[in-house]
């Protein structure tokens, strides 16, 4: 009754409605919030996948274009992942391979398939190969070898980076160097991940040095709005104060160290690569986790692993 002579039972009914609206606006902002979490989060699960899938993206085009080639029915005979001492015996038996003179055909073809290559080196594959020359183009980069009597038709997909032209050519013999394919001397390899930095000092097959590290970058995110966006700055902030480290481990390299191979993170890689200047003899993308040393072992490993393809 005293609140309704002065008046303060209508303030008192528009206090009720408004925390019910403040209540319900709350919620819904909640709701909207846990949305764009999740929203955040599932967009940091896909660009977590996104380097493994581009890794892919060049053996699924491969396939595309021979599906979509299929009148003419052109598949490789056999294809065969080589690492080791299987792919040092597959090596040395190519070596052996004896002809007379102008019998024995090599060709480096680059990523740019048949087209980076002299005009009559590609007409000599094409004169050998036949319609089969487009399997060359699927396999590229790699090292042909060919002979003019149809015994022998193989690629080597090659970890080195190779110029081609100057190595092609016929011979009595396929011109295929062992360092193209297999670790031979002394040389560098170090792993780039985005949180991640290992570098071996190799004699051919053993590694004699090591030095790696890890770096505090942050992972995923379970909020949105201005929140993720700060969190996206930080979390690059990091990462290019860790490729700055990246840099100067690699000083570590020995001056008598004439090749060194990066891999990792294909993104990553190439902004190491990019911004540090640098011109490594190799690079790749590999599937490489867990902590610096074994990772690196795994990185070594597939590496040097090279595909073999029977034309």
């Amino acid at each position: 009754m005293l609140d309704e002579l002065l008046g303060r039972a209508s303030l008192k009914a528009r206090i009720d409605e408004l925390e019910e609206d403040n209540e319900r606006l709350r919620k819904r902002y909640e709701a909207e919030s846990d949305r764009r979490a999740e929203a955040a989060t599932a967009r940091q699960d896909v660009e977590a996948e996104v380097n493994r899938l581009e890794d892919r993206i060049a053996q699924l085009e491969g396939e595309l274009e021979r599906i979509g080639d299929d009148e003419t029915g052109l598949e490789v005979r056999r294809r065969e992942q080589l690492r080791g001492s299987r792919l040092a015996e597959v090596v040395d038996r190519l070596a052996s391979f004896r002809t007379g003179p102008e019998g024995a055909l090599t060709a480096v073809v680059g990523d740019d398939g048949l087209v980076g290559l002299r005009d009559e080196i590609a007409d000599d594959l094409e004169d050998v190969l036949g319609e089969r020359t487009a399997l060359v183009d699927d396999a590229a980069p790699c090292v042909v070898c060919a002979d003019d009597a149809g015994l022998i038709s193989v690629t080597l997909e090659p970890p080195v980076s190779l110029d081609g032209n100057h190595r092609a050519g016929w011979r009595d013999h396929f011109a295929l160097e062992r360092e193209w394919v297999l670790p031979t001397g002394r040389y560098a390899l170090a792993l780039v991940r985005a949180d991640l930095f290992a570098l071996g000092i190799y004699d051919g097959d053993e590694r004699v040095d090591y030095r790696g590290f890890e770096s505090d970058v942050k992972g995923s995110h379970s909020k949105g709005g201005f929140s993720q966006a700060r969190f996206e700055r930080i979390r690059d902030d990091q990462i290019d104060d860790h490729l700055e480290r990246c840099v100067d481990g690699l000083e570590h390299v020995p001056d008598d160290i004439e090749r060194l191979f990066i891999v990792g993170q294909r993104g990553v890689v190439d902004t190491l690569v990019d911004d540090a200047g640098l011109e490594p003899a190799g690079t790749a993308a590999v599937d490489a986790t867990g902590d610096p040393k074994p990772a690196l072992e795994d990185a070594h490993r597939s590496f040097w692993t090279t595909e073999l393809q029977v034309l």
